[in-house]
């Protein structure tokens, strides 16, 4: 757990948050006082808890962590992720946490949607990637690399491989047979921070790097249909030959240009980069 506490700003208030077990943990007093206006937003958030929690029998859905007050002094405090403290919003009957609670059913609405219709969930990342400066042509081949992820994580689900763990070795031996690193050692050449898990490094990849990953990952789906691989034994070894072709293609690109694939770079820098030798 980091020593020190962070603020964030909502609606010009601070909330304070820190980071624990890899993730931010957030005041749930602090989130409360906006949310509602109370003046004393301590005694609202134990009503909340002795209601919705004591009363119904709940299980409590926050720890208590040390944070600093404006005494400068650290005390321990209700805290909440951010799947929690959404679940805590739905429990304050405040008109100001309406517009919140609309938008948790909306996006929820839209998730169904999104299991009915796979392509809709496409359509919104497109979008999102938009928004983060991406260029078009990039978004594209990430989208793309997103349905060759699919095709091959449904393949190995259909042999037999079904822990969290496993995948992220089979991935790994992709990806060190592709690029002769790890997917550690590539996030420290991405810059990364690796205490924020949930960072994806294919967001972080140059074109050429997202076109490799696909080979690996394509080859292998259709290597691993061929020898009818089943368990994890056997789909380890076929992932290290689909990732050994896009790797073979990678140095014989290398050989020929003279330059490294695999760099600290990524698209969105890239075309930053591009836009300011134009102004």
């Amino acid at each position: 757990m980091e020593t020190k506490n962070k603020l964030i700003v909502f609606q010009g208030k601070n909330i304070r948050r820190i980071w624990y077990n890899d993730e931010w943990w957030f005041s749930v007093v602090d989130i409360v006082e906006i949310l509602t206006g109370s003046p004393k937003p301590r005694q609202y958030w134990g009503k909340i808890k002795e209601r919705e929690f004591f009363q119904l029998k709940l299980s409590p859905i926050w720890v208590q962590l040390k944070l600093q007050a404006t005494d400068g002094k650290y005390y321990a405090t209700d805290c909440a992720n951010t799947e929690m403290a959404l679940r805590i919003v739905q429990s304050i009957p405040s008109k100001k946490a309406e517009p919140m609670k609309k938008w948790l059913a909306k996006v929820g609405y839209e998730r169904v949607l999104e299991i009915e219709n796979p392509e809709l969930a496409m359509h919104r990342a497109k979008e999102y990637y938009k928004l983060k400066g991406y260029p078009k042509e990039w978004i594209e081949k990430r989208l793309r690399s997103i349905a060759i992820r699919k095709d091959l994580t449904d393949e190995w689900s259909d042999r037999g491989i079904k822990e969290k763990m496993e995948f992220a070795i089979l991935t790994d031996e992709i990806n060190k047979a592709t690029f002769d690193v790890s997917i550690k050692e590539y996030k420290q050449i991405k810059n990364l921070n690796p205490k924020f898990k949930n960072q994806n490094l294919r967001d972080h990849m140059t074109d050429l790097e997202l076109i490799f990953n696909m080979l690996g990952e394509a080859s292998t789906k259709e290597i691993t249909k061929a020898k009818d691989a089943k368990g994890f034994d056997e789909n380890k070894v076929v992932a290290k030959v689909g990732g050994a072709i896009a790797g073979d293609a990678r140095k014989q690109l290398e050989k020929n240009t003279g330059k490294k694939v695999v760099s600290k770079d990524n698209a969105k820098q890239l075309t930053k980069k591009e836009k300011k030798k134009l102004k």
